[in-house]
């Protein structure tokens, strides 16, 4: 599919979509979870189906509601298939294989797209030691598991992605009988830990007593864990951050339902935008973002490398060089981001520079109309899109349908504000 979008000003007010890293951990507490959970406001992004169609897989009924609400019946861990499709979903793959483990089945993990080239050793290296058997694909998927995965103190590398910590994190807490002592090295993406600590202590798993980021500790559980709950998906902060940049740039945009004390780690794209100078109005889970001068600004994304791609946009209009660190965080996305952010926006006159772990991007120039390709990546698609709202021409997108991973809202949000938007 191809998308083509016309500058334009954009005006309204936009209610954010469902926060896909607070879906898929839902849906893998739920499995975990004796009982029944009321999911309210559910992701519906290519990337929450996958995890709905995992913990199906892994024993879960899941129905949904006529009310909107999806319901999930479980047992725990009962696999009713020895395979497992996490579609392209990293997080899926990175937290549901530990999670896959505490049975003592034999489960086959898949995936498809940019996550068969995902480097996954770390389960080589660490499940092992836990009493899992597992062979991949020369470190790439698929990835065979034999458990139960028996809980032990251990110590893991956790540099390039939390996702793993948060698979053990889940698998540890739904599984421990005495106390156990996760130890972690080079943690980066802190915030999301805390969201999955968050996630825990809501279903009522064994939430562990968390060491500044250091050690994790677990202690047998005593509590009961409630039969039936409900749980209601937050607001996306890393949806809503290209539509708050969309306003930066080229109008006013009020996002709505998203919530000021989250754990989101992409939240951080407030402070960036008042660095920027950005003129934003921050009620209770309304926030509005409206056009003004901009200045550059500097900002470590390191823990929140979602971000990049709408900071690039933005620091497209701004008066001068920004700076964006955290490049390492990029390699393995759905694309090597940091080279397609490069190829793509220098299509539109936007010079990037890469040095070591800094992406440099010159603002301030004169945003020409380009035809560029998402590289089959979600945040690429949606950067170039914001972009295009103040070009000097027509940006047309090639592969825009990667926002479906997502966001599969954003076109239809974008018209809504009153972008002129043609897919074909």
């Amino acid at each position: 599919m191809k998308a083509r979008i016309q500058p334009s000003d954009v005006y309204g007010e936009i209610h954010s979509s469902p926060s896909k890293s607070s879906m898929q951990r839902a849906c893998a507490a739920a499995l975990l979870h004796v009982g029944t959970t009321i999911i309210h406001n559910p992701g519906i992004s290519d990337d929450d189906l996958a995890a709905l169609d995992i913990i199906q897989k892994l024993g879960a009924i899941v129905i949904h509601n006529t009310d909107g609400t999806i319901s999930i019946n479980s047992k725990g861990v009962k696999p009713i298939d020895t395979i497992i499709n996490c579609g392209e979903s990293g997080l899926s793959l990175r937290m549901f294989t530990s999670i896959a483990a505490l049975s003592k089945q034999p489960i086959t993990i898949e995936g498809k797209g940019s996550l068969l080239k995902r480097p996954i050793d770390f389960f080589e290296k660490v499940l092992p030691l836990l009493n899992v058997d597992v062979s991949t694909k020369e470190g790439r998927l698929p990835i065979y598991i034999k458990g139960p995965l028996v809980p032990k103190s251990i110590e893991i590398e956790s540099a390039g992605s939390s996702q793993y910590l948060t698979g053990l994190l889940m698998a540890f807490g739904s599984a421990v009988t005495e106390p156990t002592v996760i130890k972690v090295k080079n943690l980066e993406s802190k915030p999301y830990i805390d969201l999955t600590l968050s996630v825990m202590e809501a279903f009522g798993l064994n939430r562990p007593i968390n060491d500044q980021y250091h050690s994790f500790s677990f202690s047998p559980s005593v509590e009961k864990i409630k039969k039936n709950l409900h749980y209601t998906i937050e607001g996306d902060w890393s949806g809503a951050a290209f539509l708050l940049v969309a306003g930066a740039i080229a109008g006013e945009v009020t996002v709505f339902g998203l919530q000021n004390n989250s754990t989101q780690a992409d939240r951080a794209i407030l402070q960036v935008l008042e660095n920027a100078g950005c003129q934003i109005t921050n009620e209770e889970n309304i926030i509005s973002v409206s056009k003004s001068s901009l200045k550059p600004f500097q900002f470590d994304a390191t823990d929140c490398p979602d971000l990049f791609p709408p900071l690039v946009a933005l620091a497209c209009y701004c008066n001068g060089i920004s700076e964006i660190k955290g490049v390492k965080r990029l390699l393995h996305k759905e694309s090597n981001r940091a080279v397609a952010l490069q190829q793509e926006f220098s299509k539109m006159n936007v010079e990037i520079e890469l040095a070591d772990d800094v992406m440099k991007v010159k603002g301030g120039g004169s945003i020409a109309g380009a035809n560029v390709h998402s590289h089959g990546d979600h945040r690429i698609a949606m950067a170039c899109a914001v972009a295009a709202l103040s070009a000097k021409d027509e940006v047309i997108i090639e592969h825009a349908e990667a926002i479906n991973k997502s966001y599969p809202l954003f076109f239809d949000h974008l018209k809504k504000l009153g972008t002129t938007v043609l897919l074909c």
